[in-house]
């Protein structure tokens, strides 16, 4: 099954071209190795109308399956991505960032200070990935055995039955 990505890094330092965006390239190269498709990739201030804004308008283009979004989870006065996450998704995925905070524990004490949420809009799933390159790719990892069952629920697949 080819799922359909979108990778959003939200960073005040990489949107204005102080620093290069290792996260979302990292993000990127993972989800081609496993034969899926990254259709769009985009930079982000910590700013949270921009962020609902982009979520929302990349959902509703419905180009994606997946959108992830890497960084702004922490506890910075900047660090708003959850907040605009939960502004745009219609339901709750918590499943997913319960697994992603209990695996990371086992790596950093510093994962419980992970405020990530993943959560649905329409048939898309929005998932919060720490800001780090080491941090979001393990996070990833987690979660990728269930994303293509994950898709085929959204998307009404009649093969989703199978696999239960």
């Amino acid at each position: 099954m080819t799922i359909r990505f979108g990778i959003l890094t939200i960073s005040d330092r990489s949107s204005r071209g102080e620093r290069a965006d290792a996260s979302g390239p990292a993000l990127a190269d993972l989800v081609r190795a496993q034969n899926w498709l990254v259709t769009e990739q985009a930079i982000l201030p910590d700013e949270e109308s921009a962020i609902r804004a982009a979520l929302t308008d990349w959902v509703d283009s419905r180009k994606f399956d997946v959108i992830l979004t890497t960084g702004g989870t922490g506890f910075a006065p900047r660090d708003v991505t959850p907040e605009a996450t939960r502004a745009v998704i219609e339901r709750d995925a918590p499943g997913l960032a319960e697994v992603m905070r209990s695996e990371s524990m086992k790596k950093t004490p510093h994962a419980m200070l992970s405020r990530a949420v993943a959560g649905i809009r329409k048939r898309t799933l929005i998932v919060n990935l720490p800001g780090s390159p080491k941090g979001a790719l393990e996070n990833l990892q987690t979660i990728l055995p269930v994303l293509s069952h994950a898709v085929q629920l959204l998307s009404d697949d009649p093969a989703s039955e199978a696999s239960h």
